[in-house]
């Protein structure tokens, strides 16, 4: 099989790695390995800003409003991000946000160096970061199919997943080796360094990357219009209604939406705030049974993107879904029921493989549905439905624990089986294909 690209250069794909057939393409393989690099930086980026603040504070009410200083203006910008993305050259939003990126975490660098690091830095850079991702991530997800073509983009689905997943392995625990072997402050301040000098490289993968420079432009197939260039062109905000109104009025992209905001809304706030109180108080092993986890849910993860990128598409991926969200809610009411924690890291690694590969499947099934003049605005509202509301899944979450951790689990469980439910009585989900 061979692949031309937008450069006009006939790429052979091999047949035996279907995985990596993306990485025959020079652009994308430019942007997996710019991103990659980044995405470990990031890692260290959180590691510092987290052990930081408990240092300059020592307390959990600092860091979780730190931490909420960067959600919540990822989740109220991302959809202006989006929009952006659809007018503009996504290549040149996502190296102008790189840069910015690497500047203010430089500076941040050199201010925990110099020992005059305040907690209000912290609070302004997470503010920042948010914003700044709320913009990159939706060019991003417009990027990707801009320089993959369709019958390439299950690979590039399941490499992008693969750098995403495997960055939250390798770089914490790098970055906590740093921070403790250099000593704790000045190993804050270079792991800031660090992440900065990760933005450079993806930086530089960007300047070399030659595909990305305008903006999508519409199939025709739609009332979506060429960005920026429609008459009586009612601007960002016209820009992000217009987009609504297409996921909106696409009756599979609706349903899908729901569903991606049923499972992940509700999985956020039940397992983020549920399982460090399951490894405290139901579990023995405290942290290191967190950890565990955490790394059950990780490698389920993986394997499930393994097998989704090895393998043809599969049809009816609809069921697929279906059956991916029923195991979702069938774990969160198994678990805090569960004897021990072996089963406990059974039960993660089986639900988890599901998400690897609905993932995988329905990321460039999204892409090839979507109008490319709509390809920033659809993964924006995908991105929002996701991540964006996960700051008020973890208030009501911690609200329910407080009162009850069982009610937690069961709750969230009985959601995600709704969830499951509305999926299977609609005939649209069943359609997928």
């Amino acid at each position: 099989m061979a692949v031309t690209t937008e450069e006009g250069v006939v790429a052979a794909t091999p047949s035996r790695l279907p995985m990596l057939r993306a990485l025959t393409l020079r652009d994308y393989r430019l942007l997996w390995v710019g991103q990659g690099i980044s995405l470990i930086g990031d890692q260290f980026y959180y590691i510092a800003l987290s052990w930081l603040t408990l240092q300059l504070t020592n307390s959990a009410l600092a860091l979780g409003g730190v931490l909420t200083a960067a959600a919540v203006p990822r989740g109220v910008l991302m959809l202006f991000g989006g929009a952006i993305s659809d007018r503009l050259s996504p290549r040149l939003l996502m190296l102008g946000s790189d840069l910015f990126r690497g500047v203010v975490v430089a500076a941040q660098a050199i201010l925990v160096l110099a020992g005059v690091a305040q907690l209000w830095q912290l609070y302004v850079l997470a503010v920042i970061f948010g914003a700044v991702d709320a913009i990159f991530y939706p060019a991003g997800g417009a990027m990707v199919p801009m320089m993959v073509p369709e019958e390439l983009r299950p690979s590039a689905a399941a490499l992008d997943q693969i750098t995403g997943r495997g960055s939250i392995f390798i770089g914490p625990a790098i970055a906590g080796l740093l921070i403790a072997s250099v000593g704790r402050t000045t190993g804050d301040g270079v792991a800031f360094a660090v992440d900065a000098v990760s933005f450079a490289c993806s930086a530089v993968s960007l300047v070399l990357i030659r595909a990305g420079m305008r903006a999508p432009s519409s199939r025709g197939e739609s009332d979506a219009t060429a960005p920026g260039e429609a008459p009586g062109d009612d601007g960002i905000l016209g820009s992000i209604v217009a987009g609504l109104r297409y996921a909106w009025t696409d009756p599979v992209l609706r349903a899908l939406l729901v569903i991606i905001a049923g499972i992940d809304v509700t999985a956020n706030g039940v397992f983020g705030v549920g399982l460090p109180l399951l490894a405290r108080h139901h579990f023995t092993g405290g942290v290191a049974a967190l950890g565990a986890m955490d790394a059950a849910f990780g490698a389920g993860a993986l394997i499930g993107i393994a097998i989704a990128g090895s393998i043809a598409q599969p049809r009816k991926k609809g069921l697929v879904v279906i059956g991916v969200t029923t195991g979702f809610g069938l774990a969160s009411l198994l678990m805090p029921f569960l004897p021990n924690l072996p089963a406990a890291l059974v039960v993660m690694v089986l639900a988890s493989i599901g998400s690897g590969l609905i993932n995988v499947m329905l990321i460039p099934w999204l892409q090839n549905r979507t109008d490319p003049a709509m390809f920033g605005r659809v993964m924006s509202i995908v991105m929002l439905a996701s991540i964006g509301l996960t700051p008020l899944s973890y208030a009501v979450a911690g609200w329910v624990a407080t009162a009850n951790l069982y009610a937690l689990f069961v709750g969230g469980g009985a959601l995600i089986l709704a969830t499951a439910i509305f999926a299977g009585a609609s005939r649209d989900v069943r359609s997928i294909d």
